[in-house]
């Protein structure tokens, strides 16, 4: 009570959990039990495939895995020309090996 009066008080309370963060440079060699993959565009940079790869292969089984919303090209468009060229001619060169 405050000078006579009663007063109300509300009293909101976040549940926090303790998390980190790394990119995916830092995270390589690691593997991380519960993983949250945050692939979207950085603001400030670009990311490739590669970047998708390693991001995704540093959690420990895919059911502890939470992949966030991210561009689809990211994934369906091939990285370089000169790089999907190269892919295709190891394809051939590995096809007349095999004969």
């Amino acid at each position: 009570m405050i000078g006579g009066r009663e007063e109300v008080v509300i009293r909101v309370q976040l549940p926090l959990t303790p998390a980190y963060a790394f990119t995916d440079y830092r995270s390589q060699g690691q593997t991380i039990s519960n993983t949250i993959v945050d692939i979207a565009q950085p603001p400030s940079g670009k990311l490739t495939p590669f970047n998708v790869c390693v991001a995704l292969s540093r959690g420990h089984g895919r059911e502890n895995i939470r992949l966030r919303d991210f561009d689809e090209k990211l994934v369906t468009t091939h990285t370089n020309e000169y790089l999907r060229l190269e892919d295709r001619r190891l394809l051939e060169l590995n096809e007349v090996t095999e004969r």
